[in-house]
């Protein structure tokens, strides 16, 4: 039995040494980074609830990816990932306190384009080597540094400040005061890392909003997901069911009032990253640099709103690892502007993008393809990705241990702390939610065959 998947990396290569953009071409680029949002919880991606306008604008003068994915789902990996343009096998930051060698961070992007002659600007949460002095030794990488620890502060608001703002806000703010010395002649990338809607894990509330967005959502009753039902969670693997998952949805989702609170709370988190948007955007207007600005939105993870008894992220599942892309480059006609893209795409590719739209070629180790020729047209290139390699295998003790390979049609999980090695399979196409694994199923035989030797493939080539 086929089932329609193609070997795309060669000439998924080829593509992402297309033409770069000339010198006298280049964009400033403001890349907005939220930390555990959802696909899904955004007014352009759907969600009838959440009050997201300076986003959806972005999204109506720009392109949405509705396809997009991260290789691994959780902080300090992603990031890397994002920043280098490469898996986790190649670049090997699987812990939280494994900063950059030497060599691995002059082929980031922002260290890429600040040798190219770019203003760079970081704000907010680093994640990378996240100890307190790994996070300080970073500022001299950059032109402007405002980054701190994941953790930094404990809390949303810091109770000793008397003008309880909160820290979403205090990033807006540092985005602001990086682009009023922005000049022009010299362009920049700015690096807006919010720590929302991300949990201050373990604190009294842990998706505390700012004061602000307090009644925000207060009369709403947020859908609870199909999934988020006991006889989905007997249906995992011991190693899943023990996990830190189960525990944390103990804390948030073990009751109908707890699951609500956190559910008002996350949305909230999430229009106040909105309200900071709609302030860059306005500094951007404010210092006449909107009309030359591309505007990157995307995420680190996905992020359990319940489903399956989980909560947070770091399994192959929909809700864990598909995340928002919108992207605005204001230089497109305006026959290019709010469109959608199918394409299935990738955090890894979030580098060689930034790169290309400033005239820099790619290192050779990354591993993601540009998304310019997606932005800039509307077909989807010939022989773009069609499958992707997925991998988890940070803090085991808390954390199974995962691998398996998505594709535009298929999931395949593999659980590595089971023995032997459980597995599976859903046909994600017709089947969005997950509901019906079919890895016993004898008519799939052959697809389960055919995507553990793809994966096989992909694996090695990942490395």
């Amino acid at each position: 039995m086929k089932t329609g998947l193609t070997v795309w990396l060669p000439t998924v290569w080829l593509l992402c040494v297309a033409a770069v953009a000339r010198a006298d071409e280049r964009p400033n680029i403001v890349f907005l980074l939220a930390d555990d949002l959802r696909w899904n919880t955004l007014g352009c991606m759907g969600d009838r609830i959440v009050q997201t306008p300076h986003i959806d604008g972005l999204a109506d003068a720009g392109v949405v990816f509705d396809s997009h994915f991260v290789t691994t789902s959780i902080c300090s990996v992603s990031r890397a990932s994002i920043l280098t343009g490469q898996h986790a096998r190649r670049h090997g930051i699987v812990s939280f306190d494994t900063p950059f060698t030497a060599g691995q961070w002059a082929d980031t992007y922002p260290a890429r384009l600040r040798a190219a002659g770019y203003r760079t600007g970081f704000v907010g949460k680093w994640g990378v080597g996240d100890t307190p002095p790994q996070v300080a030794a970073m500022a001299e990488h950059f032109d402007f540094w405002r980054g701190r620890p994941g953790q930094a502060g404990r809390l949303f608001i810091d109770p000793h400040d008397p003008t309880r703002t909160h820290a979403t806000a205090k990033m807006g703010d540092e985005a602001v005061e990086f682009l009023a010395g922005c000049r022009a002649g010299r362009p920049f990338c700015l690096s807006v890392s919010f720590n929302a809607p991300h949990a201050r894990d373990g604190t009294p509330r842990e998706f505390e909003p700012d004061d602000r967005d307090a009644t925000l959502y207060a009369d709403t009753v947020v859908p609870v997901p199909p999934t988020a039902t006991d006889a989905f969670f007997r249906l995992l693997p011991p190693s899943v069911r023990r996990s830190i998952s189960r525990t944390r949805w103990e804390l948030r989702f073990d009751t109908p009032d707890a699951c609500q609170r956190t559910l008002r709370d996350y949305y909230r988190l999430v229009s106040g990253i909105d309200r900071e948007v709609g302030r860059i955007r306005a500094a951007l207007a404010e210092h006449g640099l909107a009309e030359n600005t591309i505007i990157v939105l995307t995420s680190d993870n996905g992020f359990f709103f319940g489903e399956r008894g989980l909560a947070d992220k770091w399994y192959l599942y929909e809700e864990s690892v598909r995340t928002p892309l919108v992207v605005h480059d204001p230089r497109l006609p305006a026959a290019r502007r709010g469109r959608r893209s199918p394409a299935l795409t990738l955090n890894i590719d979030v580098a060689p993008t930034l790169l290309d739209w400033a005239g820099v070629a790619p290192p050779a180790g990354m591993q993601g393809c540009s998304l310019r020729p997606l932005v800039e047209h509307d077909a989807v290139p010939a022989g773009w990705r069609q499958e992707f390699y997925y991998e988890h295998v940070s803090v085991r003790d808390k954390i199974a241990a995962s691998e398996g390979i998505r594709t535009d049609r298929w999931t395949l999980i593999r659980w590595l702390d089971e023995t032997p090695v459980v597995e599976e399979l859903y046909d994600t196409a017709h089947d969005p939610l997950q509901e019906r694994n079919l890895v016993a199923d004898p008519t799939q035989a052959a697809t389960l065959a055919d995507l553990r030797s793809r994966l096989a493939a992909l694996r090695e080539a990942a490395e």
